[in-house]
């Protein structure tokens, strides 16, 4: 059992005495299970020794970029998890791997409204590595298994595949790939109102990715998703702190893969000044593959 579960198992353990010895289950996850058990799926068993999930915010409007991006990771296994803030979720239907993931429907929600709700470390506790990435990334020269070979060769506990320097929207240079590298931990960089040196030991110089395309190791997300407020919105300044949760020196654990890269289209879909002050959400639905839609409703307000 993972050493985070033991912990949260034993800070729970008085409220769990009642039950008997050895039923007590304190983990998930996010895998889809047939309504029917046959002696053909029983043999089949879990073919696979590692698991690793994608979850992204998506939006019909980038249907067709988000179609490419699921359909690489599906061919590497990923488990994948879609958060609709559009609420149009019938209009992926036609896609042929639409009932292969896990649909996630909530109006007006951010990634990290739907990353503290529904990817909470005991019902991920079995992936490896989680994706949370937005919507509008490239990946025609990405590849998941072998970025993921480079992540374990180098130790990286909090990652992200390096930005195309043609991206769109460029934030930190730590980003931008460079070309002759497989990866790097830092960035040097004399320009500027901020000076990157081999003395800075912190972000943006070093120990930094950004919060649109991180990779984190299990460890790494079960420390994240405490360190995500539950009342956070847009997550401005939250890539700024993901260093705290390197397992270690953060400039050692944390870094940038060159060799796997991404374009940064930067197209902003969700929010903007159409979107009203006060977000009145009267229902959140959760619907799974195969299954007749399953709702869960509950009446809130958020103020974004």
């Amino acid at each position: 059992m993972d050493l985070f579960l033991i912990c949260d198992y034993a800070i729970s353990h008085t409220s769990l005495k009642g039950l008997p010895r050895g039923i007590i289950e304190p983990k998930s996850d996010l895998e889809l299970k047939p309504l029917w058990s046959t002696t053909s799926s029983q043999s089949k068993g879990d073919v696979s020794s590692t698991h690793n999930l994608l979850a992204v915010p998506v939006g019909l409007k980038q249907k067709r970029n988000v179609n490419t991006i699921v359909q690489k990771f599906l061919k590497e296994n990923f488990t994948v998890i879609l958060f609709h803030y559009d609420g149009k979720v019938d209009g992926w239907r036609d896609l042929d791997w639409h009932n292969k993931v896990i649909h996630i429907v909530a109006q007006n929600q951010t990634k990290w409204w739907f990353a503290k709700r529904f990817l909470h470390p005991a019902a991920v506790s079995i992936y490896d590595y989680i994706f949370l990435w937005d919507e509008d990334l490239g990946v025609q020269h990405f590849n998941p298994r072998r970025y993921l070979n480079i992540v374990k060769a180098e130790g990286l506990e909090i990652s992200q595949p390096a930005l195309d320097p043609n991206s769109t929207d460029i934030h930190h240079r730590i980003t931008i790939r460079k070309r002759t590298n497989k990866f790097h931990r830092r960035v040097y960089d004399s320009r500027g109102s901020v000076k990157c040196s081999d003395d800075s030991e912190g972000p943006p110089c070093s120990g930094f990715v950004e919060g649109m395309v991180p990779v984190f190791s299990r460890a790494a997300w079960h420390c994240a998703w405490h360190l995500i407020q539950n009342d956070l919105v847009h997550g401005w300044g939250m890539d700024m702190k993901l260093g705290y949760c390197a397992q270690g020196e953060r400039s050692k654990k944390v870094g940038v893969v060159d060799s796997e890269f991404i374009v940064h289209q930067g197209i902003q879909t969700l929010g903007g000044a159409s979107v009203k002050k006060v977000v009145h959400l009267d229902s959140v639905f959760c619907t799974f593959p195969s299954l007749s839609v399953f709702a869960v409703y509950i009446p809130l307000v958020f103020i974004s």
